[in-house]
């Protein structure tokens, strides 16, 4: 009995034969030292090369603020307060945004297709979408010649049948809108940052004095066509009245649609002032030569560890 339960202990004892030793692993790396070294240097040189290699990019970038006395919100939400029902009633809509709504609006009016085709895809095309550098010493944007012929201002580009040769409206828009522009709303001050990053920092600072100007105009575009129709509209009401008072609301809501078009008009930034305006950068934005180098070593250096431990154990 007391031989059976040796051996039935001697049985039960765990197999650690499966198990990796720390020192195992350490002397396999050890002896696979050269390769993993080699793999890093060459992964190191491969980073290098690639930053080196790659454009530099410039970021600029303008701050705005919401006009606090432009605009039609400030002017309507007064109107609404004194003529709100009356208005209603004449078909004319009063309500206003404010302040906060035309700059969220305004915002929202950037981002979309219709106002990059209308202010800025003509003026960006080519920047835009042929681009492949920045030649400093002649302060031009290099052109890739395989996309745009800069001689004959025609675009030669190979493309798929479900593109254009000339870049669209819609392709165009997805691609600057993902990788060129950035727009950011504080929502504690309610500032707006707006920011261009282009291969030209020239090109970077006029995109965005045009989308700024262009925003502007659209949004007082907007609310001078609007205030227009209703001056029309309430001039044709009036004529029709034969109250006393009626007609003095009339007058009134005239008058006050009339200040709106002398205000559109009166002011370059008339949605949005400009607090930091744009200018060229001096210094890069992208890329992050050194980030990318020592990435791109740790990277190698995981790759040769791994290679060298698998080789062993595959083996």
């Amino acid at each position: 009995m007391i031989m059976e339960a040796e051996r039935s202990g001697a049985n039960s004892t765990p197999d650690y034969s499966d198990e990796i030793d720390l020192r195992e692993l350490l002397a396999v790396l050890w002896q696979g030292k050269m390769t993993i070294l080699s793999i890093v240097f060459l992964s190191g040189l491969i980073s290098v090369l690639v930053a080196l290699f790659l454009p530099n990019k410039y970021t600029s970038e303008a701050l705005l603020a919401p006009r606090v006395d432009g605009g039609a919100g400030g002017m309507l939400g007064q109107m609404a307060s004194q003529f709100g029902g009356l208005a209603s009633l004449a078909g004319v809509n009063l309500g206003g945004l404010g302040d906060q709504g035309a700059s969220v609006v305004a915002i929202e009016l950037l981002k979309s297709r219709e106002f990059f085709g209308t202010y800025l895809y003509d003026a960006v095309l080519v920047d835009l979408m042929a681009a492949e550098g920045w030649d400093r010493s002649m302060s031009k944007v290099v052109i890739d010649d395989s996309l745009f012929d800069a001689d004959s201002a025609t675009w030669v580009r190979d493309v798929s049948e479900e593109f254009q040769v000339k870049p669209s409206i819609q392709e165009a828009y997805e691609e600057f809108f993902e990788e060129f522009l950035s727009v950011a709303e504080d929502k504690n001050t309610g500032f707006v940052t707006v920011a261009v990053t282009h291969y030209s920092p020239v090109v970077a600072r006029d995109w965005v004095k045009l989308i700024v100007n262009g925003v502007n105009e659209a949004v007082r575009a907007r609310d001078v066509e609007e205030a227009e129709k209703s001056i029309a509209f309430l001039n044709q009401q009036r004529l029709r009245t034969n109250l006393v008072s009626m007609t003095e609301v009339f007058a009134e809501l005239i008058e006050q649609q009339t200040k709106t078009v002398m205000l559109a008009n009166a002011s370059d930034e008339y949605v949005f002032q400009v607090i930091e305006p744009p200018v060229a950068p001096e210094l890069k934005s992208e890329p992050k030569r050194a980030l990318i180098c020592i990435l791109g070593t740790l990277l190698g250096a995981m790759l040769a560890v791994l290679f060298v431990l698998i080789r062993h154990f595959t083996g």
